[in-house]
């Protein structure tokens, strides 16, 4: 009786427990953890609009000219007198070479000079006595040739004196090293005191004149064609630097190669820009941008909003449910800080422009209104989702 007693007990404690344990767990709420509110996403509604189309190409910056500084004459570099990386104007002296040697040489030319032009005002006396004694024949015919022809001897002795006095000018002048063109100087490639122009011509330093600075691109064949079919070569161009950030001034095209590269079915441009600031540097690559066309009736998204992955590119919408639902699209190129979309959308749809990272298919989202990014178009944003 007392083991019956302790049996009715225990299944009374056992058995609300089993009950308990085989209820069915409360579904969690779609928003996504269990109790938690949806995610805040932002989303704009796209409208069919009509944007300036344009293609983006890889391009290199290229100073307009270039100099490099070399020491034309032999002798030891005495002083550097610019400062590394600064602006210097043409003609302004850059170096200083020892020219002891070379004035001495330009004295030993004028001391030439000088006999040869003694030696020629003795065969010019020579030769007017020569004519006076042949008018009463007191001399031959040969003796005045001989004459005449010594006189012609000293003044090509006279020319040549001449040419080396000037010749030994030019070596003094070159002492005094110049830049050949205005432009930002680099760092001297001698050290002073070093021996330079012994044979050959010594390189001191390089000058770049890069305001206005060029910049040089390819387009194939096709789009080639389709930006002379635009008539936008006069547009201006866009520079996207290697940061992401667009440089502020505009550019223009200059000329484009006279034939399509066999190799590569490509032809090659050529851009112009202002670099009044010097942000712009010789090499530097960037990203060209052209507008080649207007895009009518065309669907506009941020670049924020699209997602790249192996499947594609794709968007996040938010169907009329208010779950996230993925779409695959296709661009068509960039306009501004915006991606045009060829493919994929019809007008009306609620794209996730914010919070993509918080959304997943099939989930319950909260939608705020979205606004459009710097240098964007303004397209209809969605009202709150009270």
């Amino acid at each position: 009786m007392k083991r019956r007693t302790i049996q009715v007990r225990l299944l009374s404690i056992v058995l609300p427990s089993l009950l308990a344990a085989c209820k069915p767990a409360p579904a969690p709420q779609p928003g996504g953890m269990a109790g938690m509110p949806p995610p805040e996403v932002e989303v704009i509604t796209v409208a069919p609009r009509s944007v300036p189309r344009s293609i983006e190409a890889p391009g290199r910056m290229q100073a307009v000219r270039t100099a490099i500084v070399t020491a034309r004459v032999e002798g030891i570099v005495e002083r550097r007198l610019y400062v590394e990386g600064s602006e210097v104007r043409a003609g302004e002296v850059l170096f200083r070479i020892d020219g002891r040697t070379l004035a001495a040489n330009l004295d030993g030319a004028r001391a030439s000079l000088a006999r040869s032009q003694a030696q020629a005002l003795i065969a010019a006396q020579n030769q007017a006595r020569m004519q006076a004694l042949a008018g009463s024949k007191a001399i031959s015919r040969q003796d005045l040739d001989q004459s005449v022809a010594a006189r012609a001897q000293s003044d090509a002795e006279v020319a040549g004196a001449q040419a080396v006095l000037t010749r030994a000018e030019i070596d003094l002048s070159y002492a005094r090293v110049t830049a050949p063109i205005s432009g930002r100087i680099g760092r001297a490639l001698v050290s002073e005191g070093a021996l330079v122009g012994r044979n050959e011509a010594t390189p001191l330093a390089h000058i770049e004149q890069y305001d206005p600075i060029w910049v040089n691109f390819s387009q194939s064949s096709a789009e080639f064609l389709r930006l002379r079919e635009s008539r936008a070569g006069k547009a201006p161009l866009q520079l996207v630097l290697e940061n992401g950030r667009v440089y502020p001034l505009s550019g223009k095209l200059l000329f484009n190669d006279l034939a399509v590269d066999p190799v590569t079915g490509s032809v090659g441009l050529r851009g112009e820009f202002p670099n009044p600031d010097r942000a712009l540097l010789p090499g530097q690559f960037v990203t060209v941008r052209l507008p080649v066309a207007q895009a009518l009736n065309a669907m506009v998204v941020p670049q924020r909003a699209l997602q790249v992955s192996p499947q594609g590119q794709m968007l996040l919408l938010v169907g009329a449910d208010g779950k996230v639902i993925p779409q695959p699209v296709k661009t068509g190129g960039l306009v501004g800080g915006d991606w045009i979309i060829d493919s994929g959308l019809k007008g009306g749809e609620r794209v996730i422009v914010n919070g993509v990272q918080k959304a997943r298919p099939g989930m319950i989202v909260k939608m705020v209104s979205g606004e459009w990014g710097a240098g964007s178009g303004k397209g209809s944003s969605t009202k709150p989702n009270r």
